[in-house]
């Protein structure tokens, strides 16, 4: 009799997040060059690009710690529906260094994990 768990589901979200963890900074730092951007539209436009595991919660403090580091800065502007203003969020010249080196080791690990895993998808793979 086989019993179904929700364990592979927990297990592939738990491995998304760590695989996530590591490159999250990267992200945010991609979106922010495509235009300034302040705190919500980050996990919108996460969410939208298929990385809908991040929370608000994650993405604060590593706003601060990228600013702490001189990788982007912030300012405020008054928003568009009349509320309380938002703070925007935009690359300074490390920032966009930062990004540009991250991107270029981005596609040497993920080519080289591309080809370690697709080279057990051949004959060797065991059937389930």
């Amino acid at each position: 009799m086989c019993r179904m768990t929700k364990e592979p589901a927990a297990t592939a979200d738990q491995r998304r997040s760590q695989l996530l963890r590591g490159v999250l900074d990267l992200c945010l730092l991609s979106l922010i060059a495509e235009r300034p951007r302040y705190g919500f539209e980050f996990a919108q436009a996460l969410a939208d690009g298929g990385l809908d595991l991040v929370s608000d919660g994650s993405i604060y403090p590593l706003l601060a710690r990228m600013e702490r580091a001189g990788l982007i800065s912030s300012y405020r502007a008054p928003s568009p529906s009349g509320g309380a203003p938002r703070k925007y969020y935009r690359l300074t010249g490390a920032g966009r260094a930062e990004l540009s080196g991250g991107r270029g080791d981005w596609r040497s690990f993920a080519g080289s994990v591309g080809r370690i895993l697709g080279a057990g998808t051949s004959e060797g793979e065991a059937a389930p």
